[in-house]
């Protein structure tokens, strides 16, 4: 599957560039993710303002997680978002720097005291393993004289976890040109000496469409603003979001495996997520084709008006909370998600993770992931990555991997994130959530296997391509609970029960339970205001703050 997938990539974006170069990404004033959106389109479309330059002369092809950071040296000032991406160019360190620095100014930066407030911030850390410095020889080995000079490596990296955080992300092994250390180890250096009071936090923003006109540049594909975002704490122990995000469960269809047709009519549905959001639900996840085996075709403009409306009513509706709440489209479909998300959604839930439905996958899969990924990235929106195998009910084989159904989620969807992040034309990676697919093409012990080891599939290790993402949670409702509770007791006192859907709420809040013991960041669940107990309880229990 890696290699297919690989291999379109390259074959559609093919580079013919020469250099490598990594460039550090900061804004602390206006809409700081947006900013740094616009400048990263504007780093893609070097022509806009350097004519000398062809159209492709960069490309950048990976991106770091998204970061908010307590100012450094100058303190009295907002917090940082910060980042980093890698670029594929053949522009030479000069001409690039006078790129970015046109970036800045492009963006709204105002030249202001050194180390202060700016709309965007745009630094060469790194190009290829070169050693760079325009400076007077007798300045070469102190930090003076920087102004209007271009050193590379950039010479404060080494000190700043603002910049290393970023870098590790993407290059954790590249081993610095002058220091003669590893990302990762000046990364462990700065982490063990420091005493910053604010932490850097791990960020997803989350955009609101339509576009404001102030926000529009000419010749740009136009960046909607990004003002709303949720957080985790960065730790090299269970990662865990500032808090737990509730997300409620709308299924505009005639035959959902959970509730049937309940809130399939617009009123339902309107019912349904007011009373979610005065429950405290973080975000609603509509979806208008259902996932259960054996389920009725439905065509993508059949599924479009079963969501639009409810998107458009929600965004429509009177009450305030109601129609500010974030939205997310539970879809497989590029036309779908773009529909829904001009509409009013800030968010794709995909099941199959951009790949469609086939399982083995195919030329096809591979065509369906790259449609996906550039409707993605054109919308630049959050995208939920959910671990599956074609048919929920199929499939549940994982015994080529030795260590089970862990080992074979983390590979089979690292290997479709890393196909979606990475390449000229990847998400961003501050933009993805992943979900290990609880309940699609698994036993019932490989789903209480998954819960009972979900911190496992984002932990930090060298070879696990789902390290730090948020993590999403969905087992509520599931089929595996109905049949655990089948079961007869150990000692046949208790014979088991038969239960629908709608009666499994208690073996819901055991695994939401599960899951923030475990870090979820999200849980996807059907009844709001007794989960929002659970999770307040819980998250209390586990030292969420």
């Amino acid at each position: 599957m890696a290699g297919l997938l690989a291999s379109m990539i390259r074959n559609v974006t093919p580079s013919t560039a020469r250099h490598s170069v990594a460039i550090a990404l900061g804004s602390n004033l206006g809409d700081r993710f947006a900013n740094i959106e616009i400048a990263l389109r504007l780093i893609e479309q070097p022509n806009q303002l350097l004519t000398s330059v062809a159209a492709d002369a960069v490309s950048v092809v990976d991106t770091s997680f998204m970061y908010e950071t307590a100012p450094m040296y100058v303190t009295d000032q907002p917090r940082f978002a910060n980042c980093a991406c890698l670029i594929e160019t053949n522009m030479e360190p000069r001409i690039l720097l006078k790129l970015l620095k046109r970036i800045e100014t492009t963006v709204g930066r105002v030249p202001s005291v050194q180390n202060g407030p700016r709309a965007v911030d745009l630094d060469i850390i790194l190009y290829d393993n070169e050693i760079v410095d325009t400076r007077a020889e007798g300045l070469r080995d102190t930090l003076d004289g920087l102004a209007d000079e271009l050193v590379i490596p950039h010479p404060r990296m080494a000190e700043r976890e603002f910049v290393l955080r970023p870098l590790a992300d993407m290059i954790p092994e590249f081993v610095h040109p002058v220091h003669k250390k590893s990302i990762r180890t000046l990364l462990d250096d700065v982490v063990r000496q420091s005493s910053v009071d604010f932490p850097m936090l791990k960020v997803t923003p989350f955009t609101d469409y339509p576009i404001a006109e102030t926000r529009q540049l000419p010749g740009i594909i136009q960046v909607p603003s990004m003002g709303r975002y949720w957080s985790t704490h960065c730790s090299n122990e269970i990662q865990r979001p500032t808090k737990v995000r509730l997300m409620a469960t709308l299924n505009a269809t005639p035959d959902s495996f959970s509730d049937g047709s309940v809130n399939n009519t617009l009123s339902a549905a309107l019912t349904y997520s007011a009373t979610s959001v005065r429950a405290g639900a973080d975000i609603i996840d509509i979806g208008g084709y259902s996932t259960r085996p054996g389920a009725a075709f439905v065509s993508p403009e059949e599924e479009c008006q079963r969501v639009v409306p409810v998107i458009q009513a929600i965004r429509s509706h009177e009450d305030q909370d109601l129609s500010s709440a974030l939205i997310s489209i539970d879809t497989f479909r590029w036309e779908v998600a773009e529909a829904a998300v001009l509409a009013g959604a800030n968010c794709i839930n995909d099941v199959y993770s951009f790949t469609g439905p086939e399982y083995p996958l195919t030329e096809t899969s591979a065509k369906h992931l790259l449609k996906m990924r550039e409707v993605a990235r054109k919308l630049a929106v959050p995208v939920i990555l959910m671990h599956s195998r074609g048919d929920a009910g199929s499939n549940k084989d994982y015994s080529q991997y030795k260590g089970g159904v862990l080992e074979g989620v983390r590979v089979e969807l690292g290997e479709k994130v890393e196909a979606i992040i990475k390449g000229k034309g990847g998400v961003r990676r501050w933009f993805v959530i992943v979900d290990p697919g609880i309940g699609f093409s698994k036993t019932v012990e490989a789903n209480c296997a998954l819960l009972r080891e979900a911190s496992s599939m984002i932990a930090n290790t060298p070879t696990n391509r789902l390290a730090g993402y948020p993590q999403l949670i969905g087992s509520s409702r599931k089929s595996f609970l109905g049949a655990i509770l089948e079961r007869p007791d150990a000692d046949g006192t208790y014979k088991g029960r038969k239960t629908q859907p709608k009666e499994r709420g208690w073996a819901t809040a055991a695994t939401v339970a599960c899951a923030i013991q475990q870090g979820a960041s999200v849980v996807r669940v059907h009844d709001v205001q007794d989960m929002r107990d659970v999770v307040t309880i819980a998250s209390t229990i586990w030292s969420y703050p």
